[in-house]
């Protein structure tokens, strides 16, 4: 049997690794003995674990030193994670993969179980967001760091699109030296006969997920989005919190539908309550938990609540704009706009919702939202007031361009 997943995981290792890395890898070493790397489906998080591996062996993916295992192959059925660990560091292995591990009921235990015994081994991790890592039993927090992984920036899809190699920048370069960093890169696009903001719309319908790149077909790759957020709550969520009933997925679902044509949504527990005919609102709120776990949805919270308990988000966006072409019946511009901006901002920055304007990053920055016709009206009383407009190539000064914010990471 264990001959058997060493024969699945070089072919899969054949088939599945990609020329393109993506910012994680490319940003971190893993030098931890276990690394749990977590995010939506779609994000390319398996391709990642698969490069992670044949770097280590410098691409030879017969190398008896790595492993990649499926947590959910029906061989699986057989055997345990801590077997095939046993038997793969006794072979000489030295990297073990293991991918989808919330499908494997027994997970934080063999883990730790694995991490104790055989300290020859270095793992590497993939599970859903929702992955309750740090709400797991057995010490596995303080033998494990845990990693997120987002969808692809409009920096990467403009990679993957032209064959480029483009650079990330910090939020205060932005906001400091808009003007030049945006001329730098769109003399890049135009060297490939291309111009960015119909690159940057295009991203907000497709980009966000790597696998847009082997559909190339936007209807198909809508339809392919709305599987996997079903799949994401009807398996995934299934998977790692086991009480959840039909009826109870169901309910999540059309939550889901209803937040994603109600956003920017503010939170009314009674009268989604009412409309989606949900018992009570303790209910209803860990139904929320459930799809801001799972990476379906953020929350916002203001600004002046952030060191207090916090029963309720004061907004609710949809993780990322690509999720509201496929699901939202008519996407309202400004809701785009807001999304991508909240999608890119909040990988690595505190978002809050300001007193005026619509958006406070690291209590820092205040932003308003909007088309190249937005006005400093609502933020002009700040000393660090900026505006991210849509539809401008070039900003000056203070007005910076909208997708300039997807070189954040």
């Amino acid at each position: 049997m264990f001959e058997k997943l060493v024969e699945i995981s070089r072919e899969f290792l054949k088939n599945k690794n990609s020329p393109y890395k993506r910012y994680l890898i490319r940003t971190t070493d893993f030098s931890h003995r276990v690394s749990v790397v977590v995010g939506q489906r779609g994000v390319g998080k398996t391709t990642m674990i698969v490069q992670y591996l044949l770097d280590k062996v410098k691409g030879d993916r017969f190398d008896d030193r790595i492993l990649y295992v499926q947590a959910d192959h029906f061989l699986m059925g057989d055997t345990s994670l801590y077997e095939i660990a046993d038997k793969f560091q006794l072979s000489g292995g030295k990297w073990l993969a293991i991918d989808e591990v919330h499908k494997y009921s027994n997970w934080a235990q063999e883990l730790k179980s694995i991490y104790d015994t055989f300290p020859v081994l270095t793992l590497i991790v993939s599970g859903s967001s929702a992955l309750e890592i740090y709400k797991g039993t057995h010490d596995l927090v303080r033998r494990s760091v845990c990693y997120y992984m987002a969808g692809m920036s409009f920096r990467e899809y403009l990679e993957l699109s032209l064959g480029v190699e483009l650079k990330s920048w910090k939020i205060e370069e932005l906001c400091k030296n808009n003007e030049r960093i945006a001329a730098s890169i769109i003399e890049v696009i135009e060297g490939h006969a291309k111009k960015i903001l119909p690159l940057f719309h295009s991203y907000l319908k497709v980009g966000y997920y790597p696998y847009f790149f082997e559909l190339r077909n936007e209807d198909i790759f809508k339809m392919t989005l709305e599987q996997n957020l079903h799949m994401t709550i009807e398996a995934d969520l299934a998977a790692i919190y086991p009480h959840l009933t039909g009826v109870t997925i169901k309910k999540i679902k059309q939550l889901l539908i209803f937040i994603a044509n109600t956003v920017p949504f503010i939170p009314n527990w009674e009268k989604i309550k009412s409309a989606l005919e949900i018992g009570d609102v303790r209910t209803l709120k860990m139904y929320f938990e459930h799809l801001e776990d799972a990476g379906l949805i953020k929350s916002i919270t203001k600004a002046s609540k952030k060191f207090s308990r916090i029963e309720s988000p004061d907004k609710v966006f949809l993780n990322n704009s690509n999720q509201l072409f496929a699901i939202s019946l008519k996407p309202e511009i400004g809701t785009v706009r807001e999304t991508f901006f909240l999608s890119m901002l909040s990988q690595n920055h505190t978002v809050t919702l300001p007193l005026d304007g619509d958006f406070l990053v690291n209590d820092e920055y205040l932003f308003e939202v909007g088309g190249r016709n937005k006005t400093f009206k609502q933020i002009k009383e700040s000393k660090k007031g900026y505006l991210a407009c849509d539809d401008i190539e070039l900003g000056m000064g203070t007005k910076i361009p909208l997708w300039l914010f997807g070189f954040l990471y």
